[in-house]
């Protein structure tokens, strides 16, 4: 059973990176997933601290993920009808055109949300363009804490290895 919980656990780590970047799957919680399968097999010492820590971390991000978007727009002088363009938009796109709603969908959200206040075209853009670089940060942001899953990941399996064969 061990066995089968090392190699499910490896395969949510990189599931998770992947995840980092499709907003279908929740890339650092799913990276999680797989630290708490291996902190669950027989050959490796429990730590719940650690566990906690991370299911923190995991969450907060997952969290954060869907915040940046909207703190983008707002530093690049958004009203809150484009932070709320920018939610919505995020949230209909990804309903009608899957994983590149995640890219598109906060950037036309909050476009028609700051026209939709009387802004010109030329004037929506910049805070538009706050939204995508929200994106593109909370990516990046998912990417390295999943990355740093899969590092404690073969970190724990590493001081272990030998329980395991």
């Amino acid at each position: 059973m061990d066995i089968i919980f090392l190699i499910t656990g490896l395969l949510l780590c990189l599931i998770g990176i992947v995840g980092s970047f499709l907003p279908i799957i929740p890339g650092p919680v799913t990276s999680w997933l797989g630290i708490l399968l291996l902190n669950l097999t027989s050959a490796v010492e429990f730590n719940l601290n650690f566990v906690l820590i991370t299911f923190t971390v995991a969450v907060s991000v997952g969290i954060l993920d869907y915040i940046i978007p909207i703190l983008g727009v707002k530093k690049l002088g958004g009203s809150r009808s484009g932070q709320i363009g920018t939610t919505v938009g995020l949230i209909v796109a990804l309903v009608i055109l899957g994983p590149i709603g995640i890219i598109v969908g906060p950037f036309l959200g909050a476009l028609l949300g700051e026209m939709s206040t009387n802004k010109s075209f030329q004037n929506s853009l910049k805070p538009a363009f706050g939204s995508f670089i929200g994106v593109i940060a909370g990516s990046v942001i998912k990417f390295l804490i999943s990355l740093s899953f899969l590092f404690f990941y073969f970190d724990i399996f590493w001081g272990y290895r030998e329980s395991f064969f």
